[in-house]
């Protein structure tokens, strides 16, 4: 569980002195609704001033330009007098945990926020910059280009705590509503062949595989009416685009459009365990441009239609899950693999080979980020460290029913989470790729997904008043 809050005074406790955040103490359920919610929100402009690479794929990306502005956004939640949530969106490729980490320790200092009271989200968009050392064997990089990451990611950190602080000392009286629409441009990636899908598509031949068609939608509207946010999910791999510029994919487009179509409003996209889908076809940014319309339209037929409100209620829970690896690797296999074909893990079993020599011993698993969160009666949110396969949100949305929400992409980017079915399946989200991560392994164990699930139940029957 997260060590309790340093006690000291920061800038917005001063300036908002009553709203005490450093010692928040829950009210009762009539208390929270009599109050109302309370929302504030702030963004960032993210897109790179040097020369960071462009993340994902493997290769040097220097970047030659921008298509449009990359964002980072905040959401702050505030429901009558109870502790407030902030969900932060981004366009970030991966947010590692040596990032990450330390903007959670800094709003843990500095505004009273624990852990279970912030998830930091990324769409997975592959057009946007490298951070920290996420994928650090993937890249063949130079002490140069590691500077500028480390620049670029200390300046993220200053950014993402500035911005946590704008959003919580702007809280205004509003309403929450809730829908779900649908768009169908996701492609499961592990059942249908690429260069298959534009036939199969203009035949109208069914695809194969599971996929997660499903918009949810939340709008967050002033006493007025006036639109303040919109915040939307889909799981699909934002990767129309493998080009050099700078670009939020299809995730961007959306955004762009909702926030034309309702000025005023920041637009807000979470990745919804789109860990093995892909938008087909792909490669174009007429497509790319085409998969944003049809989510923000999807998104616009949401908020035009009757939405269902959400009591001012909420509740929080958080732990962070040991996920431990089939087997970790040993000297003697790194030693065998300094010439591997594949220069990735290569790079892999260089590093790892000094950390041995510098004395390092590897940790047995990895700790796996899970986040609860209960907004009134009406919706559950379930956060999910990396890249989780689809398997997981059809699972926990007929477990726990309408109104459920599964965020992919939160708090740390450490790898693919396979289900079951996908681990026993093999392959790239499911097979022996954890060193692509960096991981001191090649697979995780089998049990992941029931590991996961009975953690989510737990922390579900916390916030749900099950189990205190």
């Amino acid at each position: 569980m997260a060590s309790q809050p340093v006690r000291r005074r920061s800038f917005l406790q001063s300036s908002l002195g009553t709203l005490g955040l450093a010692g928040l103490q829950r009210t009762s359920a009539a208390e929270g609704l009599r109050a109302g919610w309370r929302a504030g929100v702030a963004r960032r402009a993210i897109t790179p001033k040097t020369s960071v690479w462009l993340a994902g794929y493997g290769t040097r990306r220097a970047p030659d330009g921008k298509l449009h502005e990359l964002w980072m956004k905040a959401l702050a939640l505030r429901a009558g007098d109870t502790e407030p949530v902030v969900l932060i969106t981004s366009d970030f490729q991966g947010v590692p945990r040596s990032m990450s980490n330390r903007v959670f320790a800094r709003l843990q200092q500095e505004l009273g926020l624990e852990r279970r009271q912030v998830m930091f989200t990324f769409s997975h968009n592959h057009c946007g910059p490298r951070l920290g050392d996420d994928l650090i064997d993937y890249y063949p990089v130079d002490a140069e280009q590691e500077q500028l990451v480390t620049e670029y990611t200390d300046q993220m950190v200053e950014e993402a705590v500035a911005m946590v602080h704008e959003a919580l000392a702007d809280l205004v009286p509003v309403t929450l509503q809730h829908g779900s629409g649908k768009t169908d441009f996701a492609v499961n990636r592990r059942n249908n062949r690429e260069a298959d899908v534009p036939d199969l598509l203009a035949r109208g031949e069914p695809l194969a595989g599971p996929v997660d068609h499903a918009v949810p939608v939340l709008h967050v509207a002033t006493e007025s009416g006036k639109s303040l946010a919109v915040l939307f999910g889909y799981a699909c791999h934002p990767t129309t685009l493998s080009f050099t510029t700078w670009c939020g994919d299809y995730p961007g487009f959306a955004q762009l459009q909702i926030e034309q179509q309702y000025p005023g409003t920041t637009a807000m996209f979470v990745n919804t365990c789109g860990g093995d889908q892909n938008p087909l076809p792909r490669r174009k940014v007429e497509l790319c441009e085409r998969y944003g319309t049809m989510l923000a339209n999807a998104v616009a037929a949401v908020l035009k239609s009757p939405l269902s409100p959400v009591q001012p209620a909420l509740q929080t829970a958080f732990h962070l899950l040991d996920l431990p690896y089939l087997e970790v690797v040993d000297r003697e296999q790194l030693q065998g693999l300094l010439q591997d074909g594949s220069a990735i893990r290569a790079r892999w079993a260089a590093r790892l080979l000094q950390q041995l020599d510098d004395g390092a011993e590897f940790e047995t698993g990895s700790p796996y980020p899970l986040h609860a969160w209960k907004l009134g009666e009406e919706l559950l949110w379930i956060g999910m460290g990396a890249e989780t396969v689809v398997d997981y949100a059809i699972r926990f949305k007929l477990q726990y029913g309408r109104g459920t929400w599964v965020m992919g992409y939160a708090d740390d980017m450490l790898a693919y989470i396979p289900s079951r079915r996908v681990w026993e399946e093999g392959g790239y989200e499911g097979g022996s790729f954890l060193y692509e991560y960096g991981r001191p392994a090649f697979r995780w164990r089998g049990d992941l997904e029931e590991r996961i699930a009975a953690e989510v139940d737990r922390l579900v029957r916390q916030v749900s008043g099950a189990s205190r």
